[in-house]
């Protein structure tokens, strides 16, 4: 059951095969059994309520597609009576009183929570190891890391402790762990997704999205998720769409753009490999491949740097101690309680972005620096425009390699940043992008470590990705794969 697909499992809830219940406890018991460290907060009881919420509606057929399946949370959406912590000291102990708009729309189509997902803090990393609840392990390989921000919300797919699962990509922090651990992932275009309840780090990045097993798992997923949303003023006014609407189309003239860029020095082989095999088949599917340029790749993650930072540093700065989170014990004024309280509550990430943001927002440095940057994103932007003359979604590797061991790259954040080379570029155009699973690498050791085709599209051809994804899912098995016990 656990295996199931959440148009398998809408199947069975509707015909009356299983309860919302049942399903619940089936995900609980794993969950329990995991020693993966995916979750952060799980509380049986609460979850159990909204199952028999979902079994009555299912009762009453008073149901959506996703009533009654379960769901986790990545532990950036504050959500009422779980803690919301975003994987910091600063929240450690912080349970919000109100749902993020994205989990009230879940809990609208009945969807049934089951916790709360690890991330790095605030959405900081590459790896999952900055969280200060711990690293997550991936599920492929344990010594492995899942990626990151949103590795929690990985591996729990990949470990198959949660059919559904809640992620947000500021950088990448959807696609990198998606690919990392096997599973598939999906960033919308920038303003499809309520940021409302979404504790922020980059406010004109961060863009939530859903991680799932397949492409028609994230559609029906993102039906339910995208919408104006008036509390969130990034968030689009655009008519309601079925985002599952073309799934079945062919893709014969499917014009599939390779960067060329992204291809080059510092692409391992075993990556390309897989990521070549996966452009081959799509090439059977009928598509054809088109050389293309990105030129200006290289400089995504000079830029990504210094915005994000910059706009960290500001958002940051409402963690004082005063209102809520974390409040040193000891302290002699005001501007004491401020320094001890930021310097215990956050971690060594975040504490280095905060400097980085501060800095090159200053007096003297702003226009050197953060100005610059700005234009250069225009440019970025524009890029891709040029690019979409010539073809209708392009494709390319994720991460340039395999996920790296535990600890590798801890003392080497600037390993950690270039890692983001081949996804910073489409959060910064605020594209729409995904990842989907296209096979395994080996690293430099002997384990399986999995990779992820990335295909990015146009501003809102979301329903196109998920068509291009689901065709090759259906030639293809890889996203079925699952790790050794699972």
């Amino acid at each position: 059951m656990h295996t199931k697909t959440l148009k398998e499992l809408s199947a069975l809830l509707q015909a009356k095969q299983v309860s919302a219940t049942e399903l619940s406890k089936l995900f609980l018991d794993r969950i329990k059994q995991s020693d993966l460290n995916a979750f952060i907060h799980v509380d049986e009881t609460l979850t159990l309520q909204q199952a028999a919420d979902a079994d009555a509606r299912i009762a009453k057929n008073d149901t959506t597609p996703l009533t009654g399946i379960p769901i986790a949370h990545k532990d950036i959406f504050v959500t009422r009576g779980w803690r919301s912590t975003a994987g910091s000291k600063m929240l450690s102990n912080y349970v919000s009183p109100f749902d993020a708009t994205v989990v009230d729309q879940f809990r609208t189509a009945g969807m049934v929570t089951l916790g709360k997902l690890n991330c790095d803090e605030f959405a900081m990393g590459s790896s999952n190891e900055n969280s200060f609840f711990g690293p997550v392990k991936n599920p492929w390989d344990k010594k492995a890391i899942p990626g990151g921000s949103s590795g929690g919300s990985a591996a729990a797919i990949a470990a198959r402790l949660a059919p559904a699962a809640t992620a947000t990509d500021t950088g990448g922090s959807i696609r990198q762990p998606a690919s990392l651990c096997g599973v598939t992932g999906i960033k919308p275009t920038y303003g499809r997704v309520s940021r409302f309840g979404m504790i922020a780090f980059a406010s004109s990045l961060d863009q939530g999205g859903p991680m799932a097993q397949t492409a028609e798992d994230c559609g029906l997923l993102l039906n339910a998720m995208a919408g104006f949303d008036p509390r969130d003023s990034t968030s689009l006014e655009r008519p309601t769409e079925d985002f599952t609407r073309d799934l079945n189309n062919k893709l014969q003239g499917l014009k599939i753009g390779i960067p060329r860029e992204y291809f080059g020095k510092g692409l391992a082989p075993d990556v390309e490999q897989a990521v070549r095999a996966a452009l081959a088949e799509y090439e059977k599917l009928g598509a054809t491949l088109v050389d293309i340029s990105l030129p200006k790749t290289e400089l995504s993650i000079p830029v990504y740097y210094v915005i994000a930072p910059a706009e960290a540093s500001s958002n940051l700065s409402r963690f004082d101690g005063v209102r809520y989170g974390h409040r040193a014990k000891e302290y002699k004024d005001l501007g004491d309680m401020y320094r001890k309280s930021r310097a215990e509550g956050f971690g060594d990430e975040v504490k280095r972005r905060i400097l980085v943001g501060a800095y090159v927002l200053s007096h003297g440095y702003y226009d050197a620096y953060y100005l610059q940057a700005q234009k250069i994103r225009r440019l970025i932007a524009q890029d891709f425009q040029n690019a979409f003359k010539q073809c209708d979604v392009i494709m390319g590797p994720v991460s340039p390699t395999v996920a790296w061991d535990l600890g590798d790259k801890a003392d080497d954040p600037v390993a950690n940043y270039l890692a983001d080379i081949f996804t910073l570029s489409t959060s910064l155009a605020g594209l729409p992008g995904m990842s989907i699973p296209c096979g395994f690498g080996q690293g430099d050791k002997n384990g399986k470590r999995p990779v992820g085709l990335q295909i990015i599209g146009n501003y809102f051809a979301e329903a196109k990705l998920l068509n291009v994804a689901h065709q090759y899912q259906l030639a293809t098995d890889w996203h079925q794969r699952t790790p050794e016990g699972i």
